[in-house]
């Protein structure tokens, strides 16, 4: 592994935030300033945090650190797409389908943060 590109965790939580981008495009114009820019931001966050994590991967607790603060904004986006489906804008099928690949994100995270090891921490 010589990119943080090809870390599985970075390419699903890439992909959950531009499918959260996509579905936040037909958001009402009076949530542009709240729910749009914060799920979009905290979606994209997850990914960028893996990619800090990546660069800090020499040294462990950093490492953990970083991937921690992706988990954390992990859980954030899937508050928001709470939000979005109660405010009726992602219907059911939609909603279970993004929650379900952030659970997945989570599960990854939390794999290489029990694993340091495996992605060249010390």
């Amino acid at each position: 592994m010589k990119k943080f590109q090809d870390l599985f965790a970075y390419q699903k939580a890439f992909a959950l935030a531009m499918e959260i981008f996509k579905v936040s495009k037909t958001f009402p114009k009076e949530e542009t300033y709240s729910l749009t820019d914060q799920i979009r931001r905290s979606s994209r966050s997850v990914a960028i945090n893996i990619a800090e994590s990546y660069a800090k991967r020499r040294y462990q607790k950093h490492f953990i650190s970083k991937l921690t603060d992706s988990d954390a904004e992990n859980l954030e986006t899937q508050g928001w797409l709470e939000f979005s489906h109660a405010c009726g804008y992602i219907k059911q099928e939609g909603y279970d389908e993004l929650m379900e690949k952030s659970r997945e994100v989570g599960k990854l995270l939390h794999f290489m943060m029990n694993n340091p090891d495996k992605f060249g921490s010390k």
